[in-house]
């Protein structure tokens, strides 16, 4: 039986791409350069090497599967969904604690989603990962921003062709009331929203690869994440066969920190860490 090599690659996305101007089309509406709302430094360098890495292994990869921030213009991470006690804008890049919002520094703009945004606080809290970020509004579906980086997306469109596939793509972080930086679920599952749940399919298709390849943006938020989840939830187990491209990752600003102490956990706990040169030729190797 042939050896079975998965890529996964976390949200390639133009919003977390710091592109250069070459890659922004006019906006029909106004003329100007359209611009990433959350670009993440040096993630446009980072899809770069993956996307010449993903032309030079095409004949490896049995699957590949893109995931996709996928979110509306309200929701709870965004600006769109808060005000301040006294009416006025939440800025980008505001934490929130629910203490904040008992207290009514920060208050929902529609009084009737307090009580459930309270709840989500208060368990986002209790869980101890994240603290809830009021992130630029990013990824709205039908934008520009929610497309994937066209380097990538010409490289996985070379491997359909040659290969007769379909790259898996798994949208994540439509519910409103919950961030899902994870792949896999929800950082607050909804019982009533089966799409925020731990997503079993992914799971099992990942299960299947006896090397399983990661990168994305960005290794302190949405890789991170999906990464502890597939160690903590992969049927098989066996977390040494999980390879992270660590050159075709970067953390978002202020958040190295994160980053170091995640590639440290996941080494840790068996997880290969690699960059693309040292993983090319054990790569060509099995394709031949």
């Amino acid at each position: 039986m042939s050896r079975r090599v998965q890529l996964l690659v976390i949200d390639p996305q133009n919003d977390f791409c710091d592109l250069p101007e070459s890659y922004r089309p006019a906006d029909a509406l106004t003329g100007h350069r359209v611009a990433p709302t959350l670009p993440v430094a040096g993630a446009h360098a980072d899809m770069q090497r993956l996307a010449a890495f993903i032309r030079q292994t095409s004949a490896v990869w049995s699957d590949v599967a893109i995931t996709l921030d996928s979110h509306n213009r309200l929701h709870i991470a965004h600006p769109t969904f808060w005000q301040k006690g006294d009416g006025s804008a939440v800025a980008p890049f505001t934490a929130i604690k629910a203490e904040q919002v008992r207290a009514g520094e920060f208050v929902p703009r529609d009084p009737a989603m307090l009580p459930r945004a309270l709840a989500y606080l208060d368990a986002l809290d209790a869980r101890g990962r994240y603290t809830l970020m009021v992130w630029p509004v990013h990824c709205e579906v039908g934008s520009w921003g929610h497309n994937v980086h066209p380097d990538v997306r010409n490289a996985y469109n070379v491997w359909e062709t040659q290969q007769l596939k379909v790259v898996r793509k798994v949208m994540k972080g439509g519910n409103t009331f919950t961030e899902h930086y994870s792949a896999l679920q929800a950082e607050v599952p909804d019982a009533d929203d089966p799409e925020t749940l731990l997503n079993r399919t992914l799971l099992a298709a990942l299960d299947t690869a006896d090397l399983l390849v990661i990168a994305g943006e960005a290794s302190s938020h949405c890789v991170k994440a999906t990464t502890e989840d597939i160690v903590d939830h992969l049927p098989g187990g066996r977390p040494e066969r999980i390879v992270l491209l660590t050159d075709c990752m970067s953390p978002v600003g202020g958040f190295q920190a994160q980053h170091e102490a995640f590639l440290a956990d996941m080494s840790g706990r068996g997880v290969q860490l690699a960059t693309t040169a040292d993983l090319l030729p054990e790569l060509l190797a099995t394709s031949r």
